[in-house]
């Protein structure tokens, strides 16, 4: 199982699927069904991240939708189209060594935003698996939403 607390502030919905994936051990929690208003549902892959908190020195534990790039997993910064990062990036740019829970397997990762070509390839596997991505991409205006790389490392 993956160490930490829930990171404060998180919408209801996040903190409910955290606490069932934590309190499964896994088992329960990496598919994650959405139901938005006006659209049907919509089930994606989910993760938790663990990350140490810039300020308080913290872990801090963040559910999020991903995919798979090789051998590493990779995750959006959206914070739903906000114009600024969510906490979880400011984070992992401040200490990129980061925990992963994917189901049941936990690992030790090195966080990295993705760049260029790498970048371009994993935004749009990101929307064909959320595809609100290209909403929050309209939402965020001058920010560019990051994608974030997560190698397994040790």
């Amino acid at each position: 199982m993956i160490e930490g607390k829930l990171a404060p502030n998180m919408p209801q919905w996040m903190v409910d699927h955290a606490k069932r994936y934590i309190e499964s051990g896994g088992t329960d929690g990496q598919m994650y069904t959405i139901q938005r208003p006006g659209s049907p549902p919509l089930t994606v892959a989910s993760l938790l991240l663990a990350t140490k908190g810039r300020k308080s020195g913290e872990t801090y534990i963040f559910p999020l939708f991903y995919g798979e790039t090789g051998s590493s997993y990779f995750v959006i910064a959206s914070k739903g189209g906000a114009p600024e990062h969510p906490s979880w990036y400011r984070n992992l740019e401040a200490d990129p060594e980061v925990g992963v829970q994917v189901g049941t397997r936990t690992v030790k990762a090195r966080a990295r935003t993705a760049k260029g070509p790498e970048r371009e390839k994993l935004w749009e596997q990101a929307v064909k698996f959320f595809p609100p991505y290209a909403d929050y991409k309209v939402k965020a205006g001058d920010r560019e939403i990051p994608v974030v790389v997560l190698d397994p490392i040790g």
